[in-house]
């Protein structure tokens, strides 16, 4: 006997926990203020631009390269094709930033999380496993910079 999910309901939670993750925090997994818009809101173009710890890259390159794989994800699922990348090229050319980079750099994230809104809000049914991976990946590969990016603010901040 099998058993399935209706796609409106998997759809739902799936955008409740990019919410969690991007915008809105409910509780879910992260605590009050802390999702990555909130986070970046607090952020300088001058903290993005310190490599954190000897051998890492900045915070601005973390940001940086979470847009770049929300884009390759959504790129690739609307295509149904899975194209090589350079996923090093970021961490290897992104350092400091101006204010203005920093604020275009935000605004590619805000951008390709939008894309990503707007590819579920396209499935009309998940049609396999690639799909679903796909998009659960990026919510927990968003998660993990955001630790990333909170962890180096906590040596960052302090005083």
């Amino acid at each position: 006997m099998s058993t399935s999910i209706e796609s409106a309901q998997f759809t739902g939670a799936l955008y409740m926990l990019l919410d969690e993750t991007f915008d809105n925090v409910q509780g879910i997994f992260l605590d009050k203020g802390t999702s990555m818009f909130e986070t970046l809101a607090t952020i300088s173009a001058e903290e993005a631009s310190i490599p954190v710890g000897g051998q890492c890259a900045t915070l601005a390159a973390q940001v940086k390269h979470t847009a770049f794989y929300l884009e390759v994800v959504e790129r690739n699922m609307r295509s149904g094709t899975y194209e090589r990348v350079d996923w090093g090229e970021i961490w290897r050319t992104t350092s400091a930033v101006t204010p203005n980079e920093w604020a275009a750099i935000k605004a590619r994230l805000r951008t390709a999380y939008e894309g990503v809104r707007a590819l579920i809000a396209d499935q009309t049914d998940w049609p396999s496993e690639e799909h679903i991976g796909g998009v659960i990946a990026t919510i927990v590969h968003t998660a993990y910079h955001l630790g990333e990016i909170r962890q180096a603010l906590c040596t960052i901040k302090t005083p």
